[in-house]
């Protein structure tokens, strides 16, 4: 492309795009926000005036994608919504950043596949931590064996979320397991380069609580080589971030590891057992990071790392967790494999933007409880 920024429109005016992607764009040389989508006109109005930009309402949406208006679209809607959004995007040639999960089910994902391929646009998930610098660091150093040979990986990620939220009353799909279970599901694939083969899952609900979904939720994944992943995630406990890793030759303990913010530094500390050493990385801004190499993707016609492919890989997991659940048996997947993982090469340094708090957002019932 001649131009060198990238014209984007968010899609959807909740927290996320609120409180972390619309400042986070800004960091980013090669990127702009010039429109924005939502349900809600109020907020469109507000938001626009906040910002500068253009506001529509999604009815809208059709028009914007064929204006001239805009180069890409960062989808931040449900994730029940994603696949309309995308498509549509996709159809028209616009280029698509989409938050995960990528969508709700396995099919829709090889639609969304599919659109891209068909078009001359490019379809990227959302994996922020793609371009983190302490998560491509261990992501690197452990897939090169600095830690031996990879045995088991084990986290936990939950918080406290209001249920009036739309992630509260929207099915599995909006609940914990693909909300936060995608953050270990996809450091543990990356970490181990592999996919996994089988599932199990339990899952409990708070009776005192009001989520329609199981609210904590345990999950075990079996990979080749015998090699495990466990997870916990939940939206009715104290929040927590934490994951080890286990080697033959070093234990890995991360926390915080998933998370974002002006003032987080993602820390590992490796224990060999004769040695310990801690390495903590300067907090940088995710959200600019991942939207300065999307557009990198674009300007240079290549194909971003975490592609629908990558959204896929998590999707059919996080189906296979939903079975588990429902069923209570094992679930057997299809072997399958990547030839892509992350690289170093993706590795972003913005410096972070200012957040604004919760009290500070326009029409958004927030996460915390």
């Amino acid at each position: 492309m001649s131009r060198q920024k990238i014209r984007y429109a968010v899609i959807g005016g909740g927290q996320i795009s609120q409180q972390a992607f619309m400042p986070g764009i800004g960091q980013a040389d090669n990127a702009e926000l010039v429109a924005l989508i939502t349900g809600d006109a109020k907020k469109a109005d507000a938001l626009a005036d906040q910002c500068g930009i253009q506001a529509h309402t999604y009815d809208d949406y059709e028009t914007l994608l064929r204006s001239g208006d805009i180069d890409a679209v960062y989808v931040a809607t449900p994730n029940f919504r994603h696949t309309s959004f995308v498509m549509a995007a996709l159809d028209a040639g616009i280029h698509v950043l989409c938050e995960k999960p990528l969508a709700t089910s396995v099919e829709e994902c090889e639609k969304m596949i599919e659109a891209q391929r068909s078009s001359n646009a490019k379809l990227m998930t959302a994996y922020r931590l793609h371009c983190e610098p302490g998560s491509v660091d261990l992501f690197t150093r452990a897939r090169r064996g600095d830690f031996g040979t990879l045995r088991a990986f084990s986290a936990s990620f939950s918080q406290n979320v209001d249920e009036r939220n739309s992630r509260g009353h929207n099915g599995y799909w909006g609940g914990p397991v693909p909300d936060m279970g995608a953050y270990p599901l996809n450091e543990a694939r990356q970490l181990f380069a592999a996919e996994p083969i089988a599932v199990q899952a339990i899952g409990t609900q708070d009776p005192t609580r009001g989520f329609d979904f199981h609210d904590t939720v345990a999950v075990t994944l079996l990979f080749p080589e015998n090699r495990t992943a466990q997870f916990t995630v939940s939206y009715a406990t104290a929040a927590i971030e934490t994951f080890s890793l286990i080697g033959t030759q070093a234990t890995v303990h991360a926390s915080p590891c998933f998370g974002f913010g002006p003032e987080l530094e993602l820390t590992y500390v490796v224990d060999t057992g004769e040695a310990r050493q801690t390495y903590r990385f300067e907090p940088v801004d995710q959200f600019g990071g991942e939207v300065q190499y999307f557009s990198d993707c674009i300007l240079n016609d290549r194909q971003p790392e975490p592609d629908g492919e990558e959204g896929l890989m998590d999707v059919r997991v996080l189906a296979a967790i939903e079975q588990a659940l429902d069923t209570g048996r094992t679930i057997e997947l299809e072997p399958r494999s990547r030839d892509r993982y992350v690289t170093s090469e993706q590795t972003q340094t913005l410096t972070p933007a200012a957040m604004p708090s919760e009290d500070q957002l326009v029409g958004v019932i927030t996460q915390s409880a």
